[in-house]
């Protein structure tokens, strides 16, 4: 079963009267429901947001899943850091896990099962939390002009509590790598453009590309009718800073939160310096007894594919084959998970003398 949003009429609607950005639970029959509905709705979504906070994840393997605390001149942020419990003595891969808006690490890590892949495969991964204190609804704030700067304001955090992990784990620093879901997949974008130094590939599900807003209204254009084309400049950054990140896209075709043309954008503005030299490579798809999809994969005949765009017909705005324990999950589609970490471990950021 899909976990649906409200529609962007509603988001609107919150905006302003809170000005943040909002994603809740509602069924697709309700696409317009009477404004009482949709106060119980919420208040429903705030007490299962917290119910999820709430929520253990099972450490019977030996593994370990604690809160922790990052400070830096931009502020703090608390995050949870998995750490498996069949591990070498060094060079773990990292993952960092960003949530959507409404969701917490707890809930974040039941839905996309990351932490039991992480397991099988040896795997760090840490999940930044974003505090009300920050955004009401626990929405990453991409679309704010100051976290859209190296040095600076959230993304500035979130580096900060990768290389606070690297320091801290036997991380392998040639393989750290960023994800994120609606909100958290616009702020993993941001992290490949502005941190291409920092990780070696990213995965963007549900969300939006680089610089698609500079504030809430032009968020709802964004969200409503696709980043503007002008957004893929903002690989510029990334050029200018060295690499293109190799980057996985995933979204549903039928997301009535974030619209589908924002995947394509996502995809365009990564792969904007390398589209002529690579080749592109279309399969049709369906996951057993779930739903079809087409996945494209651009890169060379014999090295793995630098970029990866994935279309799940029928899917809306959740997280491609996730678990019903978690919220914004299809469990239907193609696992998500798997596909961005297959992908990423197959990617090593290359390591200049000195760093």
């Amino acid at each position: 079963m899909v976990r649906r949003s409200p529609t962007l009429r509603a988001m609107k609607r919150l905006m302003q009267a809170s000005g943040v950005l909002r994603l809740a639970r509602t069924s697709r029959a309700s696409a317009k429901p009477p404004a009482w509905v949709l106060a119980l709705g919420q208040a429903l979504t705030r007490v299962g947001m917290a119910a999820g906070e709430r929520r253990s994840i099972s450490r019977a393997d030996g593994s370990g899943f604690e809160m922790k605390l990052f400070r830096n001149r931009q502020g703090a942020r608390r995050y949870k850091l998995f750490v498996p419990q069949a591990r070498p003595h060094r060079g773990l891969p990292l993952v960092v896990m960003l949530h959507g808006c409404g969701q917490s690490p707890d809930d974040f890590a039941a839905g996309t099962r990351m932490n039991r892949l992480a397991e099988e495969h040896g795997v760090l991964v840490a999940y930044p939390e974003q505090p009300a204190s920050a955004n009401a609804q626990g929405c990453w704030n991409w679309f704010r002009p100051e976290n859209q700067r190296h040095g600076s304001g959230e993304p500035a955090l979130i580096a900060g509590i990768t290389r606070a992990v690297m320091r801290s784990q036997s991380v392998d620093p040639r393989r750290v790598y960023v994800a994120g879901l609606s909100a958290g997949g616009a702020m993993a974008a941001t992290m490949a453009v502005l941190y291409p130094e920092l990780y070696a590939a990213v995965g963007v599900h549900s969300g939006l590309p680089f610089a698609a807003a500079s504030g809430i209204v032009s968020a709802i254009a964004a969200m409503r009718r696709g980043a503007p084309v002008s957004s893929c400049q903002g690989i510029a950054g990334a050029s200018a800073r060295g690499r293109a990140v190799p980057t996985i896209v995933f979204h549903g075709d039928d997301d009535a939160t974030v619209h589908p043309g924002n995947g394509d954008q996502v995809l365009a503005q990564a792969i904007a310096s390398e589209r002529d030299r690579l080749a592109a490579t279309i399969e049709q798809g369906e996951q057993a007894g779930g739903r079809t999809y087409s996945r494209t994969r651009y890169g060379g005949s014999t090295a793995p594919p630098r970029f990866e765009q994935w279309v799940v017909h029928g899917s809306g705005h959740a997280w491609s084959g996730g678990s019903a324990e978690g919220s914004f999950t299809d469990p239907r589609g193609p696992d998500a998970s798997q596909a961005m970490l297959r992908f990423f471990l197959t990617h090593v950021r290359p390591v200049r003398r000195g760093g």
